[in-house]
């Protein structure tokens, strides 16, 4: 690179920089863990390097000149904000946490926690990766991920788990126009078209509660936020993950359609990369959202 053909010996400027600061060679050598010649020796160089002297020596003292004294400070702020970013690079290397989860399960269910687990570790920065595609953990981003299926899985080991219920929800506003009463042509569906079928379709849940209606969705949407936002909206009923809505539930913007309800086949894994380093972080990241599943 261009700009180091124009520097000095990065040796040679430390060594300036340790005498200037503590404005003796014999300290400086002390700190460096070298001998006062040694000192000596590396500003020599510098200073036929750079074509002229950087310090006066009297008797028993030595006074830089200008130049020096210029040069002293850039280096002094240079070195400042090079130790600086190694330390919050290696601050971030043991303060950080990266989570994986669906766009889903991250917007409904891990964001309105989220600040619990923050507020219990301030010095903890989170990283959020919300994919709807697979999160594969042996590349190392992913700390610890929310995966939803069946385990073992070859790439993770699982500390916890919890199953999940689906039924149909609307809107209150969308109830009160219905009506109560079982499901029915007359409804509006909603659905969430996706290849992965993780996602149960309608005509999944009619064939496995053995419910006798004939679905015909009138809106599809490619992501299960979306099914959701609309339902909310009093535009149909959608199939509720009660795992995920249950905030929706709470405060009254979603409410059950009818009482059925479908126990799911998969679960909701809290699993961590089998090959990853532990640490503190991960650690507690990991029992938050293990005590947060199971409460």
């Amino acid at each position: 690179m261009q700009f180091r053909r124009r520097l000095p010996s990065l040796t040679a400027l430390v060594t300036l920089e340790a005498v200037l600061r503590r404005k003796s060679f014999t300290l400086a050598a002390s700190e460096l863990g070298v001998t006062q010649a040694a000192v000596s020796r590396q500003i020599a160089s510098l200073e036929e390097e750079l074509g002229q002297p950087l310090f006066v020596r009297k008797h028993r003292a030595i006074e830089p000149t200008a130049a020096c004294i210029s040069l002293g400070a850039t280096l002094a702020k240079s070195f400042a904000d090079i130790a600086e970013s190694v330390e919050a690079i290696q601050s971030r290397s043991q303060d950080v946490v990266t989570i994986g989860a669906t766009v889903a399960f991250s917007s409904f269910w891990l964001l309105p926690r989220l600040a619990e687990f923050r507020r219990a570790n301030p010095g903890i920065l989170v990283r959020v990766i919300s994919q709807d595609s697979p999160i594969a953990l042996d590349g190392g981003e992913v700390d610890v991920a929310i995966r939803y299926g069946l385990p073992p899985f070859s790439d993770g080991t699982v500390i916890a788990s919890h199953g999940d219920v689906i039924s149909p929800v609307c809107s209150p506003d969308y109830l009160r126009r219905r009506g109560d009463g079982p499901l029915g042509s007359a409804d509006e569906f909603i659905e969430t078209d996706v290849v992965d079928r993780s996602w149960y379709s309608w005509s999944q849940w009619v064939s496995l509660t053995g419910a006798n209606i004939e679905v015909k969705p009138s809106l599809r949407f490619s992501h299960y936020t979306e099914t959701i936002a609309a339902a909310r909206a009093g535009q149909g009923i959608a199939l509720g993950w009660r795992m995920l809505i249950g905030t929706f539930l709470e405060d009254g913007t979603l409410v059950r359609a009818e009482e059925s309800e479908l126990a799911a086949e998969d679960r909701y894994n809290v699993i961590v990369p089998v090959k990853a380093k532990r640490s503190n972080a991960r650690d507690l990241a990991a029992a938050w959202l293990t005590a947060s599943l199971h409460g």
